[in-house]
Formats: structure tokens, C-alpha cells, sequence
């Protein structure tokens, strides 16, 4: 039985204040880490706080990004290795407004994903298709691309301790998303892929998220779902209350 993942993705927004004030609104709220994995994946700025604030809580803290490099002349990036000297625990790698307004391609997926696993990070690996390409009838052989690609070079046992988040891009912000049944085909296509390149105990093993205005409404449904094992979460990860109750449906 693998474990359910709810990782709120707070892109850019938020101030230290303003997740000090997030933290303190959920420190009292019982999360059972025998029956879900909660991740907050904050800015940069925000971590110190929050890694110091869930000290002793069940709550795990994610950065949204990182180069693949340890260290080096990379001006605004920021390295494996600092992220484990500020006390995170995940990362997400090629989150789709990466790949479109910052030039993520798969290859590099593939270097920091390799980069996170170094550091005993645990990489929640992005994939999606755009609409066009859902249009066409490309999904399955659009992400089941980026997976390759992705775990490329990686060993089983690395691909095991990796998340995989299926976004449908189409979906994120814009208040669409796919149906449970979509989703559930997509998380599928992605474990049969694993299975062909890793082997079944990998494929078994992997936890693979689906992402795209998750909200308390259609997570139940979601989480019903043979080969949907949580939810990459944004907007519904910002207020305290929904982000909560996301965790709470895992608990049921």
C-alpha cells in the first residue's frame, strides 16, 4: 500500500510573515505520518522558517526548485546542497511554468532529479501534456516521454524514492481539470512506463501525484483512484483551512 502525498505548491506567494502566519494556523492540526505525507514546497525565503517552525511536527518542507551543479558561477540559483544545509526534505523538479517561461527541458529534469537524489532529497518530478497535444491524442505519449526521460540513468531503488507529479498543464490556475477517471489513466500510463524501463517492484513502489486545480471538492474522488496516490496541490495549498482539509481526505 503506498503511502498518499499532498504537497502544497506555493509558487510565488507569500511573505515570511505570511507563513509564519499559515504555520501557526495549522501547528495544532493532527496529521497522522503513518497515513499521509504532507510537504509544504515554499520560496526560497520562506524555508528557514518553516523548517525550523514544523521542527517536531509531521509536516515536511520542499523547495520548488534547484540547479543541478553543487556549486558554481550560476548567479540566483540555488544548489542540492543547500537546500539539505536548510533542512528540506523534497524538491520539485520541472514543474511546467519552469519547462515554459524558464527553459526546462527534460534533459536537465533528468540532471537535477539525479542532483536531489545526491542529497537524499526526494525529487516530485513534473509531467504533463499541453492541450494541443491532449487534442491530438498525444497524452500518454507525451508524458510517458517526459518519464523516460527523466529517470533516465536512474537505479531502481533511486526511481522507488522518487514522486511523480502528473499536471495536466491545461489544467493548472485555470479552474479545468481533468476527471478522476482522465487522471487515473494518465497515473497508469506513467506506472506501465516505469515497469517497461525500471522494473514491477519500482513501479509498484512509485507514488505518483496528480496536479491541476485540486481542491476539498474532488480530492476524495481523486484519491480513490488505483494508481493516483495524492495530489500536487496550488491555490488550494495557500489557505491554511484547505490545505488541511486536502490532508484530512487521505485520513478517512
Amino acid at each position: 500500500m503506498r503511502k498518499p502525498v499532498i504537497a502544497g505548491n506555493w509558487k510565488m506567494f507569500k511573505t515570511i510573515n505570511e507563513a509564519k502566519s499559515f504555520w501557526d494556523s495549522i501547528a495544532s492540526a493532527t496529521i497522522d505520518a503513518s497515513k499521509v505525507d504532507a510537504v509544504i514546497c515554499a520560496p526560497y525565503l520562506q524555508l528557514p522558517t518553516l523548517v525550523e517552525a514544523s521542527q517536531g511536527s509531521s509536516v515536511h518542507i520542499g523547495a520548488q526548485n534547484m540547479h543541478e551543479e553543487q556549486e558554481g558561477a550560476f548567479t540566483g540559483e540555488i544548489s542540492g546542497s543547500m537546500l539539505k544545509d536548510v533542512g528540506v526534505s523534497h524538491v520539485v523538479i520541472g514543474h511546467s511554468e519552469r519547462r515554459q517561461y524558464f527553459n526546462e527541458t527534460d534533459e536537465s529534469v533528468n540532471k537535477k532529479t539525479k542532483a536531489a537524489l545526491s542529497y537524499e532529497l526526494t525529487p516530485i518530478v513534473c509531467v504533463g501534456e499541453t492541450l494541443e497535444q491532449r487534442e491530438s491524442g498525444d497524452t500518454e505519449s507525451v508524458v510517458s516521454k517526459q518519464v523516460a526521460e527523466a529517470f533516465e540513468g536512474l537505479t531502481e531503488e533511486q526511481v522507488e524514492k522518487t514522486i511523480v507529479a502528473y499536471e495536466p498543464i491545461w489544467a493548472i490556475g485555470t479552474g479545468k481539470t481533468a476527471t478522476a477517471d482522465d487522471a487515473d489513466q494518465v497515473c497508469q500510463a506513467i506506472r506501465e512506463t516505469v515497469l517497461d524501463l525500471h522494473g514491477e517492484e519500482a513501479a509498484s513502489a512509485l507514488r505518483i501525484l496528480y496536479g491541476g486545480s485540486v481542491k476539498p471538492t474532488n480530492i476524495e474522488e481523486l484519491l480513490e483512484k488505483e494508481h493516483v496516490d495524492g495530489a500536487l496541490v496550488g491555490g488550494a495549498s495557500l489557505e491554511a483551512e484547505s490545505f488541511l482539509q486536502l490532508v484530512e481526505a487521505t485520513q478517512k
